[in-house]
């Protein structure tokens, strides 16, 4: 049974991820805990205001004492090394997470789109390989791992684009939102420029639309038992794409989010499909 701290952080930090991962195999499940306990408190550090400059300072170092060998006597620190060391996890990896992380210590603009991919790759797309390798899935599915990480990372930019104005951050390209005239995209210039606003974000939901097809296209690479909750997670994000593009300034009214019902209604009406796939 996974730690209630561990438990507690995942559950706060991510409602898709968390019931969607209800229907992994409890060794699984216990694997993915740990692994968006850690990731979560480092993103906690750098999102919270005011930032937690030391505390994230102080938890990278004994991140680094403990993968170098040590016992730090931080469990979510500890824990993650010894799932890390078990599965392979390319330290890389771990350290492109960071330094994402880092950057978000400072007022982080993105110019072009692939400014921000870049960020995405320690952000987003290296937990997609964490969690290829916590399932042990083909190296050929991994490609598919990272876009799946970028697509749900780039839907969070969108829905949190008001959050992110009052933060002084802007992870959508600012190249793009220039050429359609806005200045910023705060909700007095959208609601001034209206067709510009809904022309920019329909273009940012393209890049997720794009990078959501690429992804579904590895989905054959999964497991029945590790599918419904991929899928699962997938559809959700899917959900608030659609809701975001229905209507483009909903993203300064509410932040758009799929209940806890339609997560597990979801799992379920999956899971009727990949038995029916099995059986009939």
């Amino acid at each position: 049974m996974e730690n209630n701290l561990q438990k507690n952080i995942f559950k706060r930090g991510s409602k898709t991820y968390f019931y969607s991962s209800i229907f992994f195999p409890k060794k699984v499940k216990k694997e993915v805990t740990i692994l968006y306990a850690f990731v979560r408190l480092v993103d906690d550090f750098v999102d919270s205001s005011p930032q937690k400059k030391q505390e994230f300072f102080d938890f990278y170092q004994k991140f680094n004492q403990a993968w170098g060998g040590d016992l730090v006597g931080n469990k979510i620190i500890d824990d993650f090394v010894l799932l890390a060391k078990q599965k392979d996890f390319s330290f890389s990896w771990v350290n492109a997470f960071f330094q994402a992380m880092k950057s978000d210590l400072e007022e982080k603009k993105y110019f072009e789109i692939d400014d921000t991919i870049s960020y995405m790759y320690g952000s987003a797309e290296v937990i997609g390989l964490m969690m290829a390798k916590i399932m042990k899935l083909d190296p050929q599915s991994y490609y598919g791992a990272k876009m799946l990480g970028r697509a749900m990372q780039y839907i969070n930019f969108i829905r949190d684009l008001d959050e992110d104005n009052s933060l002084n951050r802007q992870y959508l390209p600012i190249k793009e939102m220039r050429d359609l005239t806005l200045i910023n995209l705060g909700k007095q210039e959208a609601y001034r420029k209206p067709e510009e606003f809904k022309k920019f974000i329909y273009q940012q939901l393209n890049y997720y639309k794009q990078w959501q097809r690429d992804a579904e296209n590895y989905f054959s690479y999964l497991p029945a038992r590790y599918y419904i909750p991929i899928v699962t997670a997938s559809y959700m994000y899917n959900y608030t794409a659609k809701k975001i593009e229905k209507n483009p300034f909903i993203v300064f009214k509410k932040r758009v989010k799929p209940s806890k019902f339609l997560i597990i209604l979801t799992s379920i009406k999956i899971s009727f499909k990949v038995l029916w796939k099995k059986y009939f």
